[in-house]
């Protein structure tokens, strides 16, 4: 696998990745429907977001609901479930905005990462870090660098023994690592993931 040739080059990546099933990226359908999730599941631990991810697709017939069929239910009966008001409005927003730009599949898959990131961040409860998730979980986008993101944080700072008490350092000290796993980003985000994971259960 190219990637992991290339990431093992950094020894202290190539110590997390030892162990770890060799990570594949796939692209998915339904890039709606995965905005939602993402947007649902906000604060939430996994385990409640998937049970309420799981209510909400239980709501329609369709096991693929549209965003046509996702507008058509009552806000009140998304509330029911679990969502909160600011939630059913992201929802809601994302399901306008691919209506109001006729968006398909096909078409977002076709996009440049950072194109894709500043488009769909105009949908209002969208920001980059979700924008970046979707890039790396549902397009299957190679090198994507979540340096907000909490897990990442933690796991490069334990890794590579980097000091996190100052943010704005911390962050520069993870773009100026992760220049060297381009273009294989991604990866490395799954596989520090899940070393950090793995590091958690041990605990």
């Amino acid at each position: 696998m190219s990637h992991l040739a290339h990431l093992n080059k950094d020894r202290k990546l190539a110590s997390a990745i030892q162990q770890q099933p060799v990570m594949v990226l796939n692209k998915k359908k339904h890039i709606h429907l995965s905005l939602c999730s993402s947007i649902i599941s906000q604060q939430l631990s996994t385990k409640v977001a998937d049970v309420i991810f799981k209510r909400f697709l239980a709501l329609f017939p369709k096991k693929y609901p549209s965003p046509t069929d996702i507008l058509s239910v009552e806000p009140s009966v998304l509330r029911a479930i679990g969502l909160s008001n600011a939630k059913v409005s992201y929802v809601r927003n994302v399901c306008e905005f691919f209506i109001a730009h006729q968006l398909t599949d096909a078409r977002l898959h076709k996009m440049e990462d950072e194109a894709f990131i500043d488009f769909i961040c105009e949908v209002k409860g969208i920001g980059r870090w979700t924008a970046e998730m979707i890039l790396m979980f549902t397009l299957g986008r190679e090198d994507v660098f979540a340096v907000d993101d909490l897990g990442i944080q933690q796991a490069m700072c334990r890794l590579y023994n980097i000091d996190p008490a100052d943010k704005k350092e911390m962050k520069v000290k993870m773009l100026k690592l992760a220049e060297k796993w381009r273009p294989y980003r991604t990866y490395a985000c799954r596989y520090l993931w899940t070393w950090k994971d793995g590091l958690s259960k041990k605990a």
